[in-house]
């Protein structure tokens, strides 16, 4: 008898220090059975498969963040192996930061864990609570609710990847996003900044289509992954409310984690020398387990650091919030002195910064109800770019030959988005256009032609479309015409009222 108590407290005290601590302060596997195998054996073997599916990361990678599925391993396993992979084992990151999107539970803001660790059935996997406490601290938005991660799968099934993947133990911070909001999204990602480093691993974890066909799937996915890959959250934005309105059938969202996905484009916007890379589409109806009348989408995709360092010099173009603020009252002020024949608002040159100074393009767009209602812009300008703006919001809304001059009655309803454009790059290879991040423009002797960033969103183009559309319908030298031409890309700042 004294034998079996003796091994028995044996066990519960081996227990104990396998875990670390005492169990009552670790966070439980809720997924461990359903979305991935509860046998520690089992599991890693699974795991390890996965990722040996894919070759190593490219030599001198500097990974900032990865997006990555979470639903069960048989269906989405391989393509969340593609993004681990793409990672070196022995990256020597000081934190992982887990992002996702909360199911159960909604709220103003996003839950961080850090009361405990986690466990899965390969051990426990240690929280960072010093830097969750403080993420608390600094922010409203950024506060403590256990309850909303307890049966949480989005983060937990990200575990088993770290463990197996990398040489060493990492701790985690893990974030819940519980709201819908994009100035809250904003406000977590602000607060997030700080630890936006190179010594920390970022991991978004989120699906993309819920429900549709397999065919609508892999159009709705290639264009919300095209937005991400622009790096701009306003495009990104937008992709998805246009695609969640077009009514596509038994479409119930286009990501399911968009919410932790816009974090991270906050978080990239302003940081010189990140690029998106696309590694792996998958969705359900590509599994023996799944069909292809209903299914869900899976992307991988990874941020890393260019290899070249970024001229400190060139900063790349940008515009404060306060800069877009000045150029739209420009626009405005200048649209109602013309219609109500009133003197031209002064400018104060106090709000005048460099970057409204340069000679710079831009287009101004009016919609009334959505609807367009007068779109003008200069492309190569001699004139600094508030100019450019109040000349282009002026003809937008009285010269456009498409539609009559706006009228009085008309004037409150409308609504102003600007287009600035960066300066012009020439490009050698087609392949360095990225789709909703570069415009296009075009120039064959005297013919020349552009499209804005934002033109092939939301309508399946590839580059070569984008090319096609731009050399055939803006230059006028025919759809092949651009490959015979110069190619330019910039960017645009898109921003409205």
């Amino acid at each position: 008898m004294r034998r079996f108590f003796f091994s028995i407290s044996a066990l519960i005290l081996f227990v104990m220090v396998s875990y670390g601590q005492d169990k009552s302060n670790v966070r439980e596997p809720a997924a461990a059975g359903r979305f991935y195998p509860a046998n520690g054996e089992v599991l890693k073997k699974e795991v390890m498969n996965y990722l040996a599916s894919f070759k190593g990361p490219d030599k001198g990678v500097l990974t900032r963040a990865i997006i990555v599925p979470h639903a069960g391993y048989v269906f989405s396993g391989h393509t969340a192996a593609a993004a681990f992979a793409s990672i070196p084992e022995d990256a020597d990151f000081d934190n992982i930061f887990l992002i996702g999107t909360s199911h159960r539970y909604s709220f103003e803001g996003a839950a961080v864990f850090c009361s405990g660790d986690f466990l899965t059935p390969l051990g426990i996997v240690p929280v960072n609570k010093e830097i969750g406490e403080k993420l608390i601290e600094s922010s409203a938005y950024l506060f403590s609710k256990d309850e909303a991660h307890m049966q949480e799968h989005s983060l937990e099934v990200q575990l088993p990847f770290i463990q197996c993947h990398f040489n060493k133990t990492i701790p985690v911070v893990p974030i819940l996003v519980g709201t819908g909001n994009p100035l809250a999204v904003k406000a977590i990602a602000k607060a997030l900044q700080p630890f936006f480093t190179d010594r920390n691993l970022f991991i978004i974890s989120s699906d993309f289509s819920h429900y549709p066909s397999y065919e609508d799937a892999c159009r709705v996915d290639k264009q919300t992954m095209e937005s991400i890959l622009s790096g701009n959250p306003d495009t990104f934005m937008r992709t998805i409310k246009e695609l969640q309105s077009e009514g596509t059938d038994g479409l119930a969202t286009a990501m399911c984690g968009w919410s932790s996905g816009l974090v991270l484009l906050y978080l990239t916007k302003d940081e010189h020398g990140l690029v998106y890379k696309h590694l792996e589409y998958r969705n359900s109806g590509d599994t023996p387990q799944g069909d292809k009348v209903q299914v869900v989408g899976y992307h991988a995709i990874t941020v890393v650091q260019s290899k070249e360092k970024p001229d400190a010099s060139d900063p790349g173009f940008n515009l404060s919030e306060q800069e877009k603020k000045v150029l739209l009252q420009i626009a405005r002020d200048a649209i109602k002195s013309k219609l109500f024949s009133t003197k031209m608002a002064e400018i104060d040159p106090s709000k005048l910064t460099p970057v409204l100074k340069q000679d710079l393009g831009a287009f101004v767009t009016l919609t009334i109800n959505g609807q367009l209602r007068g779109c003008i812009g200069r492309f190569m300008p001699s004139d600094p770019l508030y100019e450019v703006v109040r000349q282009m919001a002026v003809s937008a809304a009285f010269n456009d030959s498409r539609f009559q001059k706006l009228t009085v009655e008309e004037y409150p309803d409308i609504k102003i988005e600007i287009s600035a454009l960066g300066p012009l790059r020439k490009i050698n290879n087609i392949n360095e256009i990225v789709i909703g991040k570069h415009g296009v423009y075009i120039k064959k002797g005297i013919y020349s032609g552009t499209l804005l960033p934002q033109v092939p969103i939301g309508r399946n183009w590839s580059v070569e479309d984008f090319l096609g559309y731009t050399s055939r319908d803006k230059a006028g030298i025919g759809w092949t015409g651009w490959k015979d031409a110069e190619i330019f890309v910039y960017e645009a700042i898109v921003f409205d009222e």
